[in-house]
């Protein structure tokens, strides 16, 4: 979902400053975004174009979230996340001077483990970057592109890769139904006011790979989905954080639902029920009900790990539980909650959850 996660750590490990670290930490996602793109409802999409970058926003990225399992039946979960972050509006500065800032987030998770790796780079000078055609997105070694003619509707198919010191992993995600455009046409509300993003996805990826954990590979299969938004000012000014979820039901349908937390209490709630053929049906705020049932404490923060979920015009009460409680990703000052789901009930299935602003 929209802007979904910060870059106040890249901005301290480029050497930004303190300043501009807090201006683009979860908070920070409230303040003005003068001079920049702003996102307005009946935008046209076209593609491949926009599988690439949009730097007259200020944030947007390219995330990949996979539910894998090995022959034995032990579930795993994997992250491939790069992030575009613009410093400051205008024509694109040459090398160095380039505005455009990028930061790579990588996962591999398991009941037992959680591990993470996050790396950095600035624009202009090929450490980072997004072709759209043909597709291929990358930040140092880590590698999402397109492969076998990829079909520019589908996304796919799509060969993704990611290393830290003590994980990697190897996928090939291949689609049978286009992206889905969310919210209104791809335009995606976050607040009662202005804030939204352009947000489309491709919830119908299956994958299939290698990971490998210390040194330990084992061969996966799986559901993946990927999310692209972009945005100059994804929230309000009393908004701190969010909690979303990506679900695949059983059934073949798929689910996308995230609450914006308030300062007043209300959140802001939005969702897409996607048939098993690929028509997104958008779910209004009043539709959905998002109720923490337990928590977990990480540090000193607590973190709701588990959730009913209810959508009663299809039926849906659910409790949605982590493959992983601890699936904290710890990145210096942009720290948040990212994982595997399973859920049972009305209806049952795999999924991610994210929470940030804890």
């Amino acid at each position: 979902m929209i802007s979904r996660r910060t870059f106040t750590a890249a901005a301290l490990a480029l050497g930004f400053g303190q300043r501009c670290a807090l201006a683009q930490s979860y908070a920070g996602m409230n303040s003005s975004a003068e001079g920049f793109a702003t996102v307005v409802p009946g935008r046209l999409f076209s593609f491949p174009a926009d599988l690439g970058p949009h730097p007259d926003y200020r944030i947007e990225w390219w995330y990949v979230t996979a539910n894998l399992t090995d022959a034995t039946g032990k579930a795993y979960g994997s992250q491939w996340t790069l992030f575009r972050l613009a410093l400051k509006p205008g024509a694109p500065q040459q090398g160095w001077a380039y505005q455009q800032i990028w930061m790579g987030h990588a996962a591999v998770t398991r009941a037992d483990l959680h591990r993470f790796s996050a790396t950095f780079a600035r624009g202009g000078v090929g450490q980072a970057g997004v072709d759209a055609n043909p597709f291929h997105a990358w930040i140092d070694s880590w590698d999402m592109r397109g492969i076998d003619g990829m079909d520019a509707m589908k996304i796919a198919p799509l060969a993704l890769s990611a290393s830290g010191k003590d994980f990697s992993y190897a996928l090939r995600l291949d689609a049978d139904h286009a992206l889905v455009l969310q919210g209104d046409a791809g335009y995606s509300r976050k607040s009662e006011h202005e804030q939204a993003s352009y947000y489309y996805s491709q919830p119908f990826f299956k994958a299939a790979g290698r990971l490998t954990i210390d040194d330990k590979p084992v061969e996966v299969t799986g559901l993946a989905w990927m999310d692209r938004e972009w945005s100059s000012q994804p929230l309000a000014p009393d908004q701190s954080g969010w909690d979303w979820l990506a679900l695949h039901l059983k059934t073949g349908e798929k689910l996308m639902l995230y609450r914006i937390r308030q300062t007043d209490g209300r959140n802001y709630r939005t969702g897409n029920w996607i048939s098993a053929d690929g028509k997104p049906q958008q779910i209004p705020p009043a539709g959905i009900r998002m109720t923490p049932t337990a928590t977990t404490e990480i540090g000193t923060r607590k973190l709701p790990t588990t959730w009913r979920i209810e959508i009663p015009a299809h039926g849906m009460a659910i409790e949605c539980t982590a493959l992983n409680a601890k699936s904290w990703m710890g990145i210096r000052s942009s720290p948040y909650w990212e994982g595997p789901i399973n859920f049972s009930g009305s209806h049952a299935g795999v999924g991610y959850l994210e929470m940030t602003g804890y």
